[in-house]
């Protein structure tokens, strides 16, 4: 039936995703890259007051010309007790309650090493994942990172929507989402597949060239007050703290375009420092700063 209402135009179909801890034998002359896709489940959205309570991982082998894995999967996946009941929202979320994290703890030897077994990290919203990770295992700290969620451009790829659930429905997927394994496995298999009509290049292509590359975050220090509602039609952003509007750009050809346009649209042509901070993989998502300059314009 199924079969029949695939090629009615009225009806879609959609497939319970199946992991795959096989991507079979590998491809002549392979260039390798090996990727470790990570995901969480915590106690609540703050680093430095929740804590981690599942962490699963998923270690693939990555052929650089086709951006296809290849390979058996190796997983690892574990419950951790945070030390304090789960707040009902996290329970509700995750499905994960406090008698099922009672008396496990992560086990940390096996977690840094298949962490030190990975050249790429990848998530689907690094910015969250990493702070959590590297705040309770040192080893993420050295490794280059990629976010599926931000460093793809879905919306130009023809994506509706860049929710891993949705990402997963455009190839006839669904699953329980919001539990880290089946998470994981959705995310490898939609980065395994080509990103948008433009060309064959999968979405592990995309992060693994990303992570090889720095962008930079660019803070309109000094910008006049009747600019902000310019800055903000641009997609910059307020940092209440710093007091400072920010973009970040992706490569050093959108610095260099934004830093004229700055010039000319924000500083009228008058003499003005901005300030730029350059990552790259190894700090992008972290906690941790990148390496700040000063840009006269």
């Amino acid at each position: 039936m199924a079969r029949r209402l695939e090629h009615d135009p009225d009806f879609r179909v959609l497939r319970r995703l199946v992991p795959l801890m096989d991507f079979g034998p590998p491809p002549l002359a392979a260039q390798v890259r090996r990727v470790l896709v990570l995901d969480t489940e915590t106690t609540g959205l703050s680093h430095q007051a929740d804590k981690i309570i599942e962490l699963a991982m998923l270690l693939v082998d990555v052929d650089l010309a086709s951006g296809l894995p290849f390979g058996p999967v190796t997983l690892f996946e574990g419950f951790e007790d945070p030390g304090m009941p789960i707040p009902a929202v996290a329970q509700q979320v995750t499905g994960i309650s406090d008698d099922m994290v009672a008396g496990h703890r992560l086990d940390d030897a096996q977690v840094e090493a298949l962490v030190a077994r990975a050249d790429l990290i990848v998530a689907h919203n690094a910015g969250f994942d990493r702070p959590f990770v590297e705040a309770r295992f040192p080893g993420f700290a050295a490794k280059a990172w990629a976010c599926s969620f931000a460093d793809i451009d879905w919306k130009a790829a023809g994506a509706e929507s860049a929710k891993l659930s949705a990402l997963a429905q455009n190839h006839g997927w669904f699953y329980d989402a919001h539990r880290a394994q089946v998470d994981c496995h959705a995310l490898l298999q939609v980065l395994s597949r080509p990103v948008g009509p433009q060309g064959p290049a999968t979405g592990l292509n995309r992060l693994i060239s990303v992570a090889a590359q720095a962008s930079f975050k660019l803070r309109a220090t000094g910008s006049p007050f009747e600019s902000k509602d310019l800055l903000k039609a641009r997609g910059y952003r307020w940092d209440g703290d710093a007091k400072v509007w920010y973009c970040t750009l992706a490569d050093q050809e959108r610095l260099d375009a934004e830093l004229e346009w700055l010039k000319a649209e924000v500083y009228g042509r008058r003499q003005a420092r901005v300030e730029i901070e350059a990552l790259d993989g190894l700090v992008r998502y972290s906690a941790r700063p990148g390496v700040v300059s000063q840009r006269g314009l």
